[in-house]
């Protein structure tokens, strides 16, 4: 896997929210394109955050309100980011020495371009998937 670079294996687009999306509509839009994390980015497209499905699990242990706070609230700001050219076998060490699911692909001019999961990880492995950069994100 050395020699796959993330760019091959990426999830894009990538759906973005504003910070101040209420937790509720995240959620609803995590469900309506079947996906397990979003990108919580600034006016300029600037990466702020992730949200997960993780993240919603705590909000209903700890029986939280989701339609009038914002996600800003909930999201996670200490991001682990990658870029395309970085080798999978990499940034699969990353997911697994920070306990993460969702790695944001980002690039310095163009902001988040992509989101590599387990999820995608898992299908190359498995070779149930080719790597495909046009891919809808996982």
């Amino acid at each position: 896997m050395d020699d796959i670079f993330v760019g091959r294996l990426m999830s894009s687009p990538v759906q973005t929210v504003s910070a101040d999306a209420s937790a509720a509509s995240v959620a609803e839009k995590m469900i309506a394109e079947n996906i397990s994390s979003v990108v919580v980015v600034d006016d300029a497209g600037q990466l702020e955050g992730i949200v997960t499905s993780t993240d919603f699990v705590r909000i209903a242990a700890q029986g939280g309100e989701t339609d009038s706070i914002p996600v800003s609230e909930y999201m996670s700001t200490d991001v682990v980011t990658t870029t395309a050219n970085e080798s999978v076998e990499s940034v699969a060490d990353t997911l697994i020495a920070n306990g993460i699911h969702h790695v944001p692909v980002t690039d310095e001019t163009e902001g988040v371009v992509g989101m590599l999961t387990t999820t995608d990880l898992t299908a190359y492995v498995s070779g149930i998937e080719e790597p495909s950069p046009a891919r809808a994100q996982n």
